[in-house]
């Protein structure tokens, strides 16, 4: 069944904004996209798209082309910071059983592909746009839907459906993260992850020797020194863990260094009011432990472009979309929480495999919902 075409405004030219304006535009709807910045961001160092993720990718037509940009582990292996093997996790088993591939790959690679797809839709992204809160109310009057997709952080549309400010929740850790580029044959095609007590060292393969890495470490939020010399400081904390690490803190591009101290938002128990209506981040932003982000973003886009398809009443659809997604979104939430609390936490426990979680367990959660 084909519904009339609606006229849709996005807030926020991030992963779920651009995935939902390329699904959107392609059923027809009438697209705008506001964003505040002068460019799409390409903050962050990298994105692991688990095969959840690649069935979105597929049905926007992306799949090859992320697979021909990025990496296809095989094998997720963790060691303690003496290098030490503890646990191993079969990528390929549970891609099998999911029947899609995990793709590993370099954030402005991913960016740049759903910036291709739009332009080739003709949709264009209106830049400088710093949307008010007064003006997603303007949005709701002239639009059928307004899309938050505008970051967990600042949330202009999150503000806008809530009286009170919903504070980011800071766990205590930061993460300094970046891409290199090594020498032929040092990159392994595993995710490799190296903790300590209270820190990690984590490595991800790309491709022709590119990675993406994140150093991360117990800090208060609000250590200004720390900013300054993140740089010196994870080199500093990590200079005598294992010889992977070193490769990368000896070849990793400065340039591309950033600092993160990391938030998520508590669960929310509404992203929505009338035909205003949050995804991703600004709805249920997830800890970088739950490894679920991106993949749930680019889920909601495909649920929400599902649901425009399906049903007519565009009053029905905002509490459909949120009764379809909150249960898995909270799940995704809380495993990044329970990770985060077995690395970083006051009493770290001690190494424990990185998942208690049959493979079939794993591709039943990652598949749930997708048809």
């Amino acid at each position: 069944m084909m519904t009339r075409p609606k006229k849709i405004a996005i807030v926020g030219a991030g992963i779920a904004g651009m995935a939902l304006a390329i699904l959107a535009t392609r059923q027809g709807h009438q697209v705008s996209i506001f964003e505040r910045g002068s460019t799409v961001s390409t903050s962050g160092a990298g994105v692991t798209l688990w095969p959840n993720a690649m069935f979105v990718m597929q049905k926007m037509g992306l799949d090859k082309k992320v697979i021909h940009v990025g990496g296809t582990p095989c094998m997720m292996r963790q060691f303690d910071r003496c290098g030490l093997l503890q646990t191993e996790f079969d990528i390929s088993a549970v891609n099998s059983l999911c029947g899609f591939p995990s793709v590993t790959v370099l954030r402005r690679e991913l960016l740049s592909l759903l910036t291709g797809a739009l332009d080739s839709l003709d949709c264009k992204i209106k830049f400088r746009c710093a949307i008010t809160t007064a003006d997603v109310m303007k949005l709701s009057q002239e639009f059928n839907l307004v899309v938050g997709a505008d970051g967990r952080m600042n949330s202009v549309v999150r503000q806008a459906l809530y009286a009170e400010r919903i504070p980011p929740r800071y766990h205590g850790f930061v993460n300094v993260i970046g891409v290199g580029r090594q020498r032929e044959g040092s990159l392994s095609n595993a995710i490799d992850d190296f903790r300590g007590r209270g820190e990690r060292f984590g490595i991800v393969p790309v491709n022709n020797e590119w990675c993406y890495w994140a150093g991360a470490w117990n800090a208060p939020v609000n250590d200004e020194r720390l900013r300054a010399h993140y740089f010196d400081e994870l080199h500093q904390r990590f200079q005598d863990w294992p010889d992977p690490v070193q490769n990368i803190l000896q070849s990793c591009d400065k340039a591309s260094v950033k600092c993160i101290f990391v938030h998520d938002i508590d669960p929310l128990t509404f992203w929505h009011r009338d035909n205003i209506l949050l995804i991703g981040d600004a709805a249920h932003a997830s800890l970088p432990t739950s490894g679920q982000g991106a993949c749930q973003a680019l889920e909601d886009a495909w649920h929400l472009a599902r649901l425009l398809s399906e049903i007519d009443d565009i009053e029905i659809v905002p509490e459909s979309f949120y009764q379809l997604r909150h249960s898995k979104t909270s799940a995704a939430q809380l495993t990044g929480r329970q990770v985060a609390d077995k690395i970083f936490s006051a009493q770290p426990e001690p190494l424990l495999p990185a998942t208690n979680i049959t493979t079939a367990e794993l591709s039943r959660f990652w598949m749930q919902g997708l048809t």
